[in-house]
C-alpha cells in the first residue's frame, strides 16, 4: 500500500449548503468547514466526502453529455420511493432516470434499492 484515502472532494459553489445536503442524506455530521470547504463523515478522524468552493464549477447537465456528470454517488435505501421525496425535500432535483437526482450543486446521485448483502439502511423518512 502506498497510502490510503482522505477525501472524496467535490467541486461546488456553495460548500456548506451541499455539505448539509450529504449530511441529511447520510445522516452523518459535518465535521470540518471553512469558508471554502466543508467534510462529511462518520467523525473528525475518518475519511469522508468534502466540498470545496469553486465559484465558476459548471453543474453536470446528465443526461445531456454538453457537461458529464464526472462523478456520482449510489447511495444504499430501504425505499426508493420514500428516499426520493425524503432527497426531494432536502433541496435535490429529479433527473432522467430511475432513482436518479442532483444535489443542490447539480452533481448526479442515484438512490438504489438495498442489495441483498447489505444490511437495511432502517432510515426513518419523513
Amino acid at each position: 500500500m502506498i497510502g490510503r484515502l482522505h477525501h472524496t472532494i467535490l467541486d461546488c459553489p456553495d460548500p456548506h449548503a451541499v455539505a448539509r445536503f450529504y449530511s441529511a442524506l447520510l445522516g452523518l455530521p459535518i465535521t470540518y468547514q471553512d469558508d471554502d470547504f466543508a467534510v462529511v463523515a462518520v467523525s473528525d478522524r475518518t475519511s469522508g466526502l468534502a466540498f470545496q468552493r469553486a465559484p465558476e464549477n459548471p453543474a453536470s447537465t446528465w443526461p445531456d453529455p454538453a457537461v458529464p456528470q464526472q462523478i456520482h454517488f449510489d447511495v444504499m435505501v430501504d425505499d426508493r420511493e420514500a428516499a426520493g421525496a425524503a432527497v426531494l425535500a432536502l433541496g435535490a432535483r429529479k433527473l432522467a432516470g430511475e432513482g436518479v437526482y442532483a444535489d443542490p450543486a447539480g452533481h448526479p446521485f442515484c438512490l438504489i434499492p438495498l442489495p441483498g448483502w447489505a444490511d437495511p439502511v432502517c432510515a426513518e423518512i419523513g
